[in-house]
């Protein structure tokens, strides 16, 4: 059976032309940093199967849970009813997520994570009685998925011109810069329909792999959080040691009300999102007047054994190896940056920069 042949036949990628596609690669084993394709060649996974796995290909741990978890329950719905692997696994990020987290809402991705956080922000000021707050702050540059909501917060251009018209307004900033902040916070001061600010903590990844600084960013949160805007952080990619810390948002004094969480959430196996939240966004939700509902729900919302990968990961990450792997992989890419700088001054490469676990550069082309 030739699988790339049939795929072609049958199947629409994302991101892909179609008039002049190629045909897709036909992977059919993975372990460790390593990727296998049906004629035995072998690739390095460098984008970790989209950024989501992070323990590597085959962990037989995680594999072991989610089978006997699969013998037991598979799915059920998550309106009424709840199992341990839910509940576990929301115990377990409270107990770890920055700031004061109240509540862990289930979805099934990045996108719809971030969806959930939009609905629960702006429904938030409707249920406080000040509905006129429904404008949201995001960064230039910046990615939140590809659902209409997450695709309003993003970067306008040729991912999203076919339905501009049909995304809500976002007043978009610059990263924070020291010499920035000024003209940043009077664009905010002028506003009084503003309901939150969301943000890719440290590192906008599909943007671009963009880096700003810790510290000038802690400023701006300042100045956010004195509007008394509700701080969204978009932790979907920068989650799980990505920056060195398990979620970016440790780096910075001023913590999130919402937390989105996804990909390597569940080390890499299968889909899952969560929306954290505190107990002051929830309280808005509570209510004698059905209305305020946060009606917002998906078919394989928690699903156990979604869950099951999640609560495995997290306990891998809570082994007593792991801190030390991460810092000792944190000052390789340090060594490594610091060499690049030799291509650079050769003008092979340019814009060197590191974040953590993170290291980019650009190829220099001829124009």
């Amino acid at each position: 059976m030739n699988i790339s042949a049939k795929d072609y036949d049958y199947i629409w990628h994302p991101y892909t032309h179609q008039l002049h596609r190629h045909e897709a690669i036909a992977i059919t084993d993975g372990k460790g940093a390593l990727l296998f394709d049906e004629e035995g060649n072998e690739y390095i996974d460098g984008i970790s199967s989209w950024w989501v796995n992070v323990h590597g290909h085959g962990n037989k741990f995680i594999a072991k849970k989610i089978y006997a978890q699969a013998k037991k329950l598979q799915q059920v719905i998550f309106t009424s009813f709840t199992h341990k692997p839910a509940v576990a696994l929301a115990e377990k990020l409270l107990s770890i997520l920055p700031g004061n987290p109240g509540k862990i809402f289930y979805s099934d991705n990045g996108s719809t994570a971030t969806e959930v956080a939009l609905k629960m922000c702006l429904q938030y000021w409707v249920n406080k009685g000040e509905p006129a707050r429904k404008k949201i702050i995001a960064f230039e540059n910046a990615y939140h998925g590809d659902t209409f909501g997450a695709m309003s917060i993003s970067q306008r251009g040729t991912y999203t011109d076919a339905y501009r018209d049909k995304l809500f307004e976002v007043l978009f900033i610059p990263l924070p810069k020291g010499q920035n902040l000024e003209q940043i916070a009077q664009l905010i001061d002028q506003r009084t329909d503003l309901a939150g600010f969301i943000y890719e903590p440290l590192l906008l990844g599909a943007g671009g792999m963009k880096m700003y600084e810790a510290k000038h960013f802690d400023n701006l949160l300042r100045i956010v959080r004195g509007k008394k805007l509700l701080l969204i952080a978009d932790e979907v990619l920068t989650g799980f040691y990505r920056t060195g810390k398990m979620f970016a948002s440790e780096r910075m004094h001023t913590k999130p009300d919402i937390i989105c969480l996804s990909k390597g959430l569940t080390g890499g196996t299968m889909a899952l999102g969560v929306t954290s939240c505190t107990a002051e966004v929830h309280e808005a939700f509570l209510s004698a007047d059905k209305t305020k509902t946060l009606f917002h729900g998906h078919s394989f919302t928690a699903n156990p054994l979604a869950c099951t990968a999640a609560n495995a990961s997290l306990e891998l990450f809570a082994g007593e190896k792991y801190p030390g792997r991460i810092e000792k992989l944190v000052k390789h890419n340090m060594k490594f940056a610091s060499r690049l700088t030799a291509f650079a001054e050769q003008g092979i490469i340019k814009d060197v920069r590191q974040c953590g676990t993170v290291l980019a550069f650009e190829v220099q082309t001829k124009e």
